[in-house]
């Protein structure tokens, strides 16, 4: 007992620079930064990004979608929070001023393969309470008159917003202090004294309770504060192009997704800017941060070829690995996948655009983690799995990892 009062003494004198220390600023970590706020006003919150601005990576890399949550098991973290999330994203959007439209999208069959898949996603939709129209051939024109397939659903709730914007937005409204360049190198943690982080600058700053939210990094970083989180994120990187002629799409078409993987296959999206995005695919990236094939970093690669379940993964997926590579370096490939939806595209239609990068959270066994994943340790809350829909869902996860994140702070 008197040991335990000595701990608690201790804490009282120690000087802390913020009550939560937020480590990464993309839309998860500042909307978890927005809900702490708006939970318990008067907790000072700090967030650290090691980039110059916010959302520079998987916020700030994809393709602007609110998705309906129509692809997710029902009950799931994905189901629940995509569901509540694309209503929510919805109203802030409407409330700050940023730019959104709730367009609605086609999810259409090219082959009549396609058609059971197609209609489990109609019983899923309705299980997880989104509204849901069946398609016949002829009624795919009615929305797209350049799009063919043997038959669609159309997704009403789903939209598009500036997901860039809305990070700046939670962070602004937040009013948490947000560092920007401050890359974290080292993490003290003490259970009974809080937690200390050095970053490169040789800032050190202390904190009763630590949030990681570093996406494409979380792995790392929950390793610095001393846990092992039991997966490694393997890096996919997604291709896009432009279309030259974006008057060929009025919105946003997805093909039948295959349910073995959490990738949607190359889609046509007309984004809030007016330009139609096209993709993308999913290859192996050979840097966390690796937007190219020129960009390899062996320590990264190195680490990823390590852990069992990268290997795992390749023994099992081989064949559809393949094919995305060969998209990847063929834009004749990659043409002829979109020709499946979009017939009259052609390889001089396609301009390069910008890559992205999927954090993808793998456990030893090759599994690649299908839900969202966040867990508890001494003093920290670790996001160790939040790829899409994450950004459409981000408010509620926010809420939640702030709910636990609070529950730190209740137990001092």
């Amino acid at each position: 007992m008197h040991y335990r009062n000595r701990e608690v003494e201790q804490v009282r004198k120690i000087a802390y620079d913020c009550d939560v220390l937020v480590i990464g600023g993309g839309i998860v970590g500042l909307s978890t930064a927005y809900a702490i706020t708006r939970a318990a006003p008067g907790t000072r919150v700090t967030v650290l990004e090691k980039e110059a601005g916010p959302a520079r990576h998987q916020t700030g890399r994809n393709s602007g979608v609110i998705h309906s949550g129509i692809y997710y098991r029902p009950g799931s973290l994905k189901a629940r929070y995509a569901v509540e999330g694309a209503a929510e994203m919805v109203k802030f959007c409407a409330e700050y001023g940023i730019a959104h439209s709730v367009t609605g999208k086609l999810i259409v069959a090219t082959e009549r393969e396609e058609l059971p898949r197609l209609h489990a996603l109609v019983q899923r939709g309705r299980e997880n309470g989104i509204p849901v129209r069946e398609l016949g051939q002829a009624q795919i024109t009615e929305y797209e008159p350049e799009v063919r397939g043997v038959a669609a659903i159309h997704v009403g709730t789903t939209g598009i917003c500036d997901f860039v914007a809305v990070a700046r937005q939670l962070g602004e409204a937040s009013g948490a202090e947000i560092r920007y360049g401050a890359r974290v190198v080292r993490i003290d943690r003490r259970p009974a004294l809080g937690v200390a982080v050095r970053t490169a600058d040789g800032t050190v700053l202390r904190a009763r309770a630590l949030v990681n939210c570093a996406g494409l990094h979380c792995d790392e970083v929950a390793r610095l504060t001393g846990d092992e989180p039991g997966m490694r994120i393997v890096p996919f990187r997604g291709e896009y192009y432009t279309l030259a002629r974006p008057e060929l799409v009025r919105g946003l078409v997805y093909p039948v997704p295959d349910p073995a993987f959490p990738f949607l296959g190359v889609h046509l999206t007309r984004g809030i800017d007016g330009e139609v995005h096209i993709g993308p695919n999913a290859v192996p990236a050979l840097a966390r941060e690796g937007y190219g094939w020129g960009v390899v970093r062996p320590r990264e690669v190195g680490e990823t070829v390590a852990w069992p379940g990268s290997w795992r993964i390749a023994r099992r997926h081989w064949r559809y690995g393949a094919g995305e590579l060969r998209r990847s370096v063929s834009k004749r490939a990659f043409t002829q996948a979109v020709r499946r939806l979009l017939p009259q595209v052609r390889a001089d239609d396609l301009v390069r655009a910008p890559a992205g990068v999927r954090a993808q959270a793998v456990l030893r066994d090759g599994t690649l983690v299908d839900d969202f994943l966040i867990r508890e340790t001494a003093r920290a809350v670790h996001v160790l799995n939040a790829p899409s829909p994450a950004a459409t869902a981000s408010l509620p996860i926010g809420r939640e990892v702030a709910r636990r994140a609070l529950a730190v702070l209740d137990r001092d």
